[in-house]
């Protein structure tokens, strides 16, 4: 019989040539139980994947994470929160004014609407409704309230930006092109110490014709 250290480099080996595997199928290339390769799995590290009912599993250094905690090998989605339950709530309380089904079903490339009704009925979210759409927020009443006025400030007119700011967002933008307009809005607050709002942020993405590209642009695929 192989030695454990043989089966955990083999394993190990096989994700190496293929960074996503199904257990079953795993578990026949190694000529072993299930059981004994999840423990194996266990002792190596791994992320088994939000999306497919958590059925891939990747070993723990392979994803390349974006700055949402999210990485995609072709259609199969993995996240540092774990499963999409959890996946859903960390990237909606880290969203400054709420996320809705559409948007965060684009995020994930997959349809979240039951799982975040679900979540909205256990009081882990809370939700708004605006226009069609419900936008969800986070369950915790403090910051769902920093949310709501984030909302309402979305509502109002939309102040122009300088120019020298313009260009400022536009840079950051090429630099770090999978940044959302949040993430633009912190970095330029953090560098630059000028206070800007994500609407604005999108004023300048409709201005020069950039809005589709930021919102097309996807978390650092796999490599094969």
């Amino acid at each position: 019989m192989p030695s454990r250290y043989k089966i955990t480099q083999r394993i190990l080996s096989l994700f190496v040539k293929e960074p996503c595997w199904m257990i079953k199928p795993l578990a026949a290339e190694v000529k072993y139980s299930i059981p004994s390769v999840r423990r194996f799995l266990n002792e190596v590290g791994y992320y088994s994947s939000f999306s497919h009912n958590g059925s891939w599993y990747t070993l723990r250094s392979l994803p390349q994470f974006s700055q949402d905690g999210l990485w995609f090998c072709r259609d199969i989605g993995f996240s540092r929160s774990g499963t999409l339950t959890q996946t859903l709530i960390s990237l909606t309380n880290r969203s400054s004014a709420g996320m809705t089904a559409e948007q965060l079903g684009d995020r994930l490339h997959c349809r979240c609407h039951t799982v975040l009704v679900q979540l909205y009925r256990q009081g882990k979210l809370k939700r708004q409704k605006l226009g069609r759409s419900y936008i969800y927020m986070a369950g915790d009443p403090q910051q769902a309230k920093l949310q709501r006025q984030a909302i309402s400030m979305k509502s109002l007119p939309v102040a122009p930006l300088p120019a020298e700011i313009i260009v400022l967002v536009l840079a950051e933008f090429i630099r770090k092109p999978e940044s959302s307009f949040e993430q633009l809005a912190k970095a330029i607050a953090h560098k630059n110490g000028a206070a800007i709002v994500t609407a604005q942020i999108e004023k300048i993405f409709e201005m020069h014709g950039l809005k589709k590209k930021i919102k097309t642009v996807r978390p650092t695929p796999c490599k094969l």
